[in-house]
């Protein structure tokens, strides 16, 4: 299996959650239950983002070099990453659901970007044998087996 195959499945998974969140967030009844929606989003997104930026953007890099698209997908992770660090020390549940739905609207137009440049990027620079040698590793590190 293709690196970019095992991330199109993620990003399946991610949409599916996505759109659970954006109905059950403005239904919330404490910050609470949004912090806790918030922490299940931070986890995933960081492990996914972790291992496109090991696997896929470090090989990529030796190709088109750190700046364009890489630069541009790194510093949109970056953003993800530290607006969901700021969710824990909001107290006000209005603020709390602008922030997670906003980052939830930030992280669908990665996917979007990645889905429509960097992923066939990846599929015209690398070879398919990297490609897979990279998918094998992700099989790995997510205990997958193909």
């Amino acid at each position: 299996m293709k690196i970019t195959d095992a991330f199109l499945g993620e990003h399946a998974v991610f949409y599916a959650q996505f759109d659970h969140m954006e109905q059950f967030i403005p239904m919330a009844t404490s910050v609470e239950q949004v912090k806790t929606q918030g922490e299940m989003l931070k986890s995933a997104l960081a492990s996914h983002a972790y291992l496109e930026e090991e696997l896929l953007f470090k090989n990529l890099e030796l190709h088109i070099g750190p700046m364009g698209p890489l630069a541009v997908m790194r510093s949109e992770h970056d953003q993800i990453e530290r607006s969901l660090e700021n969710l824990p020390g909001t107290q006000d549940l209005a603020q709390a659901q602008t922030l997670l739905l906003r980052v939830i609207e930030i992280a669908r137009n990665h996917f979007a970007k990645e889905e429509q440049i960097l992923y066939p990027l990846a599929r015209k620079t690398l070879t398919p044998e990297m490609l897979s040698d990279l998918g094998t590793q992700w099989a790995k590190q997510r205990s997958v087996r193909l």
